[in-house]
């Protein structure tokens, strides 16, 4: 009997989608039926979620990378492949994932007052049962219509928290309401009706309750019922609530919210969103604002920091322009019902060092135990299609890469670096391991630059002979350049390039000599969105100072990211000077933000309105050469990025795109499936669960495994 020969698969790419597809091939369930290798530009992995250490050893990431505690199928995937990696406890600075991450509770927006302060609102959201990717609680899988329960639950919270604010005592938890018969239900809600309980905060909380028990009951009430009592709910309470909001800050936020769920609750009964099959995918050719506006959400709910932040987060600026705010409203319900209704353990989690360290370090080496070959150095050039007439189906035929630089001695790339005990990338390739490094790194070789296509050969690799199977993991920005026969050949590819939008990003870090409170803000490690321009995002990661090798340890460590604006990738592709022009324009934007805005945060990092103190910055040489740095060019010693290779461009959810996405499923192609945040993959934007989503997609349209019904949050037929 002859012994099945294995099937070989190319992976392109290092990022999530990429390695979680490397992951489910190589488990030791398929017996090395799958012999996978990894394609991946330049000497490390992560695609967008890369970092590195740079001097002093300090974390150096492409922006703010936090964990959100519904990532269930990204926390599944990295916990096992902890266990699996099996490090020791007692020498292993970060041995389980346990260590990798922290919970982070905290997360905040801005608002800007009428006399133009920004006051941040701050919430600690409270720890659920279990941790992000324990088993699932029995097979129940979130449908639309236990979104809008668990939506009026919260909204019958808030109106509990005003009124026993009102009378001056705690508010008492009083659980989800129960379903009553239908005829009692709607006798309860024709004597709200009619007798004029809604008047009151009690009888706006008993109505919350039993709209909560209807929306939970399929069909004890009907829609045409429930929307004239929703909406006698809602001008109530505006009624009983508008005059006190002007002076009233903390109130007129918690009404803001309330505004918010209104308008989503009486939206997701009118567009009737609770039986659609389509779930929430049924409103994506709307923007967010523009389907709350035509729910009633009022222009102060539409205008506040909370939703600012929504957008902020998901950089969802069309064409990276800040006056052009526009996210699927579909895609924003579904992440924001994911986001507060079904994290485990707590809202966020930041990681204990670079994600680079704490998740493709532990990939890596778990994947190299099981036979995976990494080829670094490599850049893929040409994706070529044979069987494009009518006597076959089209295939891959072969595979066109630059091979940026050889390894010396033929033998494979070590790519990591160990830093106090923890395997990790460097912000920089080890030129000695590479065949005539020396000069590569006197010459500034830029192995990650789009812009830098200076090579060493080309390789050509062909199907049968070296791949049978393709995942395709680049990022969507880089598809028209490295699928240009396929964009050619396929209609649907054309209209997804043309239709699924993609924005640069920018982001900088400093490390501060002065702890926070010293800067003056005193609301504790936080995670916040909805700031001013050109920098809309900051973390406080100072948790990260014990991972780093400082000779005078800084006091604290801020991230900023944002949208870039005007970087369109199009009109650059022959110009060599734009990557330099881009990372200048991060610089000069992170310094007018330092002295123009962060005072508005930190108010003792300025010494005036327009003047940051330079001298909080730590310089990682420190000595003579670092002390002689005056005023704004300290900020040269410290980290920026300007995102915009085609491959680290942001994938956007604008409305009407999702239809355009194409599938990691689909079967237009004999040997290649399709891995990334840009593909339909049941979560339909940039994050790292939709990128974890799609790679055990692809891996499913391999080998049928895993399972569908194991992917979290995959609910499509």
């Amino acid at each position: 009997m002859t012994e099945q020969r294995p099937i070989k698969v190319a992976v392109i790419g290092g990022g999530c989608a990429s390695i979680a597809a490397a992951f489910e091939l190589t488990r030791p369930k398929h017996a090395g039926r799958y012999q996978v290798t990894v394609y991946q530009l330049g000497w490390r992995l992560g695609g967008k979620g890369a970092s590195g250490r740079g001097p002093a050893n300090r974390v150096e990431e492409h922006g703010l990378h936090v964990w959100m505690g519904w990532y269930e199928n990204a926390f599944r995937l990295l916990r096992e492949c902890y266990a699996e990696l099996g490090r020791d406890r007692t020498t292993s600075p970060i041995a389980d994932w346990r260590d990798a991450f922290v919970p982070a509770p905290v997360l905040g927006v801005l608002d800007c007052t009428s006399d133009g302060r920004w006051v941040p609102w701050a919430a600690t959201l409270p720890p659920t049962e279990g941790q992000p990717g324990d088993p699932p609680d029995g097979d129940r899988r979130w449908s639309v219509r236990d979104y809008m329960v668990r939506s009026a639950l919260l909204l019958r919270t808030l109106f509990e928290t005003i009124q026993a604010r009102d009378e001056g005592r705690p508010r008492e938890p009083q659980g989800q309401a129960g379903a009553p018969p239908s005829v009692a239900m709607s006798d309860a809600i024709a004597r709200l009706l009619g007798y004029g309980q809604l008047a009151t905060l009690a009888g706006i909380v008993q109505g919350v309750g039993l709209l909560e028990a209807a929306l939970g009951s399929v069909s004890l009430v009907p829609r045409d019922a429930l929307l004239p009592f929703l909406d006698a709910i809602a001008s109530n309470a505006r009624r009983l609530l508008e005059t006190r909001l002007e002076a009233d800050l903390p109130l007129r936020r918690v009404w803001q919210v309330i505004d918010l769920t209104l308008a989503t609750l009486r939206g997701g009964l009118r567009f009737g969103l609770l039986t659609d099959p389509r779930g929430f995918d049924a409103i994506d050719e709307y923007d967010c604002r523009e389907w709350l506006a035509l729910n009633g959400a009022s222009e102060s709910a539409l205008a506040s920091g909370y939703l600012r932040a929504l957008y902020d987060l998901g950089f969802s600026y069309e064409d990276g322009d800040p006056t052009r705010p526009r996210i699927s409203a579909g895609q924003a319900l579904r992440g924001m019902v994911r986001t507060f209704f079904t994290y485990r353990g707590a809202v966020f989690w930041k990681m204990r060092a670079g994600m680079g360290d704490v998740v493709f370090a532990p990939f890596y080496e778990v994947l190299k135990r099981r036979g995976v070959r990494f080829e670094f150095f490599h850049r893929l050039e040409n994706v070529k299609l044979a069987g494009t007439g009518p006597a076959e189906p089209p295939y891959l035929e072969a595979l066109e890469f630059d091979v940026q630089a050889d390894v010396a001695g033929g033998k494979e790339y070590e790519p990591l670096v160990e830093v106090e005990g923890l395997p990790s990338w460097p912000s920089a390739p080890d030129y000695g391991q590479l065949v005539d490094g020396g000069r590569l790194a006197r010459e500034g070789w830029d192995f990650e630059s789009y812009w830098d296509r200076r090579k060493a050969r080309t390789r050509t690799l062909r199907v049968v002979n070296d791949f049978d199977l393709v995942v395709l993991g680049v990022g969507l920005g880089a598809i028209p350049a490295v699928c240009r026969e396929i964009v050619a050949h396929n209609p649907r590819w054309r209209a997804m390039v043309d239709h699924v939008k993609t924005v640069a990003t920018q982001a900088f870090q400093v490390w501060l000599d002065a702890e926070m409170d010293d800067l003056g803000w005193t609301g504790g490690p936080i995670t916040l969105s909805g700031f001013a321009e050109p920098f809309d995002t900051w973390a406080d990661m100072s948790h990260l100072l014990g991972r780093e090798s400082w000779r005078r340890s800084p006091r604290a460590i801020a991230y900023f990211c944002s949208v870039l604006p005007r970087s369109d990738v199009s009109d650059a592709r022959s110009n060599p000077a734009y990557r330099p022009t881009q990372q200048e324009q991060v610089r000069r934007n992170a310094v007018r933000f330092l002295n123009e805005e962060i005072g508005r945060l930190w108010p003792s990092a300025v010494r005036g309105p327009r003047e940051f103190r330079w001298e909080l910055l730590v310089d990682p040489r420190d000595g003579a050469a670092a002390s002689a740095m005056p005023g704004e060019s300290r900020f040269a010693s410290q980290y920026w990025t300007a995102n915009i290779n085609p491959s680290d461009r942001y994938v956007l959810s604008l409305p009407g795109s999702a239809a355009y996405r194409i599938s990691p499923l689909d079967r237009s192609y004999d040997n290649l499936t399709i891995a990334g945040d840009w593909t339909d993959c049941g979560f339909n934007a940039g994050c790292v669960e939709a990128a974890v989503m799609s790679g055990r997609l692809a891996a499913h349209a391999i080998a049928l495994s895993p399972p569908l019904d194991e992917i979290v949050g995959y609910d499509h037929p």
